[in-house]
């Protein structure tokens, strides 16, 4: 499994706003879904968090919006892990749009290990901390000249 993951998505009617392009909260929905299909990737989908009784959870989000998506585009969500600590962990995204070769958002994600009983915070178990291993220094993750799988959004 490449510690870049790449899910391919096509802009629907559902996704633009009155303004006609991609709405703002979309994209941080889209965050969420490529993160979930990531981690799913990654075997610690729901049922891995309900065994261990914790979980990542959301605490800190930083976006930039740079370009508008229109329904149509086809778009690559690329997200991968920058950091990780015993409580917490940094997941970047890059969202781009392949046929003009535009970066059209850019984000970071603060996680926190929860117990998923109490919502109180708790260390990283062992299977946590071997499956999420960030992204090596030597890899430019902003590289699309680089192939990595990519997934299809359902």
């Amino acid at each position: 499994m490449s510690a870049i993951f790449d899910l391919a998505l096509t802009v629907s009617a559902e996704h633009i706003d009155q303004l006609g392009h991609v709405n703002n909260v979309v994209y941080v929905q889209w965050m969420q879904d490529v993160a979930s299909k990531h981690v799913n990737a990654l075997g610690l989908g729901l049922k891995q968090y309900q065994q261990l009784n914790h979980a990542m959870v959301a605490v800190e989000h930083h976006v930039q919006y740079r370009k508008a998506a229109f329904e149509g585009d086809e778009l690559i969500l690329r997200t991968w892990l920058d950091a990780l600590d015993s409580l917490y962990l940094s997941r970047q995204y890059v969202f781009y749009r392949p046929k003009d070769q535009t970066i059209l958002f850019v984000a970071k994600t603060k996680w926190a290990c929860i117990e998923m009983s109490s919502g109180r915070p708790k260390r990283m178990s062992p299977t946590f901390t071997q499956a999420y291993q960030p992204l090596s220094k030597d890899i430019n993750p902003i590289d699309f000249t680089m192939c990595y799988a990519v997934h299809a959004s359902p």
